[in-house]
Parts: C-alpha cells; sequence; structure tokens
C-alpha cells in the first residue's frame, strides 16, 4: 500500500506517478525485509520499530555505498538535499 492508501498495483495504462515509482523503487530495494516480514506471524509495537530500525540502517548502507551518491532522488526527479553542516562541538 502506498502513502496515500492507494495499492501499489497500477493500471499499466495510467502512467504511474513520480510518487509511486519513488515507493517502487524503494520497496525493492527493501524486498528482503518485505519477505521476512511475510513470515512474522504476530505484529506488535516492538516488531515494528525492528523493522523500521532494519529499513532505516538498509538505506542508510545503500546511500552510503551508491556508485553516484543522490542517485535516488535524482533518478527520480527529487532535489538531491545539501549535506549538513557537521558540528562545531570541535572548537572551543
Amino acid at each position: 500500500m502506498t502513502s496515500d492508501g492507494k495499492g501499489t498495483v497500477f493500471d499499466m495504462g495510467k502512467r504511474p506517478t513520480r510518487i509511486e515509482l519513488l515507493e517502487l523503487d524503494i520497496d525493492l530495494r527493501l524486498s528482503d525485509l518485505w519477505s521476512e516480514a511475510c513470515g512474522v506471524a504476530e505484529w506488535n509495537l516492538e516488531v515494528v520499530a525492528a523493522f523500521l530500525r532494519a529499513a532505516y540502517g538498509k538505506g542508510y548502507c545503500d546511500a552510503l555505498t551508491e556508485d553516484a551518491p543522490g542517485s535516488l532522488c535524482r533518478d527520480h526527479g527529487y532535489r538531491i538535499p545539501d549535506r549538513r553542516q557537521s558540528p562545531a562541538h570541535d572548537q572551543i
């Protein structure tokens, strides 16, 4: 299910939106987690939290190792966010 509450299967006569294409790309990157989620018999807050952490970590690792940093954003027509300045706690 997409973030707008619609299913991810869409009518092939209609061109998917860029959000739907982004969601599909992310789902493909998380296919191993989706497979594991299908095997969970009892969902609770602890299990959901574990999957959220795993998905975040997977995305973080993917971002660090992609050949062209920012390609996920660029490929889907989104602006590549500027890097945040590191904290100046080393300066005294």
